[in-house]
């Protein structure tokens, strides 16, 4: 398998499967049921740790 034949595998097949992939994620966020964690974690990092150590 030479140069050549790994690019032709990657401008085909390879966008097929990051598009599959990108599409998952956009998905995994917007499925019901996700919104209140969503929201947990857009503001986790505005609450303030207790650590008194």
């Amino acid at each position: 398998m030479n140069y050549e034949d790994l690019r032709h595998f990657a401008d085909s097949w390879g966008l097929v499967f990051l598009g599959m992939v990108f599409l998952t994620l956009i998905g995994w966020v917007f499925r019901p049921g996700s919104s209140q964690k969503n929201e947990k974690a857009a503001h986790m990092i505005f609450e303030e740790d207790h650590d008194d150590g």
